[in-house]
């Protein structure tokens, strides 16, 4: 059975729950980051779900590639930060980043199965 939503989708679910412990991760960031850091992780990290929505209702393939590319993308930004925050000692990343990873699979293979790569 298709999708009806976004909702629905296993991809977009697991996005919105890294989202949610991204913003539980940056709570304990140092007031001094909330302007920076924290904004742009929190801004990065909402991008995916929010991208994946934007490109489930597009009707054409290329349309919507470019929107789930535009939410891989995002998450390489914010594997970045997960690195600099770690090094920051702002605190542990490994859930994070794993849980990161299996949403970037998930991700390819939604592009790979729209438009096949040869």
């Amino acid at each position: 059975m298709a999708s009806k939503t976004f909702e629905d989708v296993e991809l977009w679910k697991k996005a919105h729950q890294w989202v949610l412990a991204i913003y539980r991760h940056t709570e304990r960031f140092p007031k001094h980051e909330l302007f920076a850091l924290v904004s742009q992780m929190r801004r990065a990290a909402v991008s995916v779900p929010a991208n994946f929505a934007d490109g489930f209702k597009r009707e054409g393939k290329a349309d919507k590639v470019r929107f789930y590319n535009i939410a891989q993308a995002s998450l390489e930004e914010c594997r970045y930060y997960l690195i600099l925050s770690r090094d920051l000692g702002y605190g542990e990343t490994n859930e994070l980043r794993s849980q990161l990873e299996a949403i970037s699979r998930m991700l390819e293979a939604y592009c790979r199965a729209i438009i096949p790569r040869h």
